[in-house]
């Protein structure tokens, strides 16, 4: 069953779980003990930190092993504000960031600090100059700057370089959230706080990397204790963190190769699925991105649906579409980005992926996306291009009243409708669904009809849509 869902986490690399056995039977002392099974643990630990550390490129005693990946973003984020409380008490963040930065970013604002996010453009990055221009306005001193090396949703990578110059000359540190770029070589720029994630590159869950450069005001969150310099308590977890230095520098040796093959592969992906299936809209920078993970959205398509409908035929996927979350808000990402979220789905390719996997998965996803737009009644591309051209010219008005039903129903509703006003009419949808927000501007755009804007109504919100030639 191809597992086309690395960007969440990836199998184990056969290296890491070679190393792991290993360190089982090595690795179980108190590398704090002078006796030779505590010396042997403290070697393995010290090997493992000073491999991640040169994979990293920045010095061993500057690197910390936590948890977890969400635990190094926690801690570093807390450290930093903290250590950095007298210069401020103002974060400064990108809107795509993952959902950990920004939960750390309101746990800062509830207890009394203020939080700006920097927009994105359409493709999710961020612009230059956009870094030094929220540190300018700041309403105070800010402490802390945050900002993502690559989407873990749509792949963009962003100008970490040209943001750490703009912090270190406005004298902010900047933390890299690295988890999704780590395994393809080292974050460029000179950024002060660095975290990623083992299990994002293959090696075991349950190991996070904090880095926090010399000279960086950093205290430690929570109760001090003696191990890892303090920044994460605990035992540590010796053949895990032996395993994931293992298996980093492994990937890294295969990274130049197979970043060259997996990029054609999602090359196949991102031309192919939009001349494939109708109503597509491929999102994410086509060039500054990783080279394993690209992501699209469909038209009229229930993205739970489609994820299982997938499954069922093998393979296993992830979608920011609000059709699978909890939540029923589409992606913070894609919201940021303000590009369609219904039918989303993200690829992400391990490392090993075939060919021949890619190439099923494009054989079978038209008929999947048609048989899940065909249970939702959702209008076929020629009846839609038709409704878009016939008509007159004089003004009309025709309300749809889609509350209470969920992302795709409003757009689909719409454009079976389109059709009965004339060119010039509006169509009034009214929608309590978050989603509708994003994805009947963007049903316009790819439509051709113009969007007039969104006006509070006395449940939910009232979406107006001109139609044209």
């Amino acid at each position: 069953m191809p597992y086309f869902d690395a960007a969440s986490s990836a199998p184990l690399h056969p290296v890491a779980r070679q190393a792991l056995l290993a360190a089982l039977d090595e690795g179980w002392a108190d590398p704090a003990r002078l006796y030779r099974e505590g010396r042997r643990a403290r070697l393995l630990l010290d090997a493992a930190r000073e491999a991640a550390a040169e994979a990293v490129g920045c010095r061993p005693d500057e690197l910390t092993f936590t948890p977890s990946g969400t635990r190094a973003l926690h801690d570093g984020i807390a450290g930093a504000l903290a250590g950095r409380r007298r210069a401020g008490r103002h974060l400064v963040v990108s809107a795509v960031e993952h959902s950990a930065v920004l939960h750390a970013a309101a746990a800062h604002q509830a207890g009394g600090g203020t939080v700006a996010e920097v927009p994105v453009d359409g493709a999710g990055r961020v612009a230059p100059g956009a870094y030094a221009a929220a540190l300018r306005d700041a309403p105070g001193p800010t402490a802390l700057a945050c900002l993502q090396s690559a989407n873990h949703e749509v792949g963009t990578r962003q100008p970490v370089a040209e943001a750490a110059q703009e912090c270190r000359a406005a004298d902010v540190p900047l933390l890299v959230d690295a988890a999704q770029s780590l395994a393809w070589g080292a974050v460029a720029g000179d950024w002060s706080l660095l975290t990623a994630s083992a299990h994002k590159w293959g090696g075991p869950p349950g190991v996070g990397l904090l880095a926090v450069r010399k000279g960086v005001r950093f205290a430690a969150h929570g109760p001090a204790d003696e191990r890892e310099s303090g920044r994460a308590p605990g035992f540590e977890n010796i053949p895990a963190v032996v395993a994931a230095a293992a298996s980093l520098r492994a990937v890294r040796e295969e990274a130049a190769a197979e970043a060259e093959r997996l990029r054609e592969l999602v090359d196949r992906i991102r031309t192919r699925v939009p001349r494939l299936i109708p109503d597509v809209e491929v999102v994410g920078d086509p060039e500054r991105r990783l080279p394993h993970l690209v992501t699209f959205s469909c038209l009229y398509v229930d993205g739970e649906t489609l994820l299982h409908e997938l499954d069922r035929a093998g393979f296993s996927v992830s979608s920011g579409s609000s059709c699978t979350s909890s939540t029923l808000t589409p992606s913070h990402v894609l919201r940021a980005m303000g590009v369609l979220s219904e039918g989303n789905v993200r690829v992400s390719l391990p490392l090993g992926t075939r060919e021949e996997d890619v190439e099923r998965f494009l054989a079978l996803l038209p008929d999947l996306v048609s048989r899940v737009r065909g249970q939702l009644g959702a209008p076929r591309s020629e009846e839609a291009a038709a409704a878009g051209s016939a008509g007159g010219g004089e003004e009309a008005e025709l309300v749809v009243d889609s509350l209470g039903k969920l992302c795709p129903i409003p757009v689909i509703e719409l454009a079976k409708v389109i059709g009965e006003v004339p060119v010039g009419g509006l169509v009034t949808v009214l929608a309590d669904d978050e989603a509708a927000r994003l994805d009947i501007p963007a049903w316009c755009a790819m439509r051709g009809h113009e969007y007039v804007g969104e006006r509070p109504a006395d449940r939910g919100t009232a979406y107006r849509v001109r139609r044209r030639s």
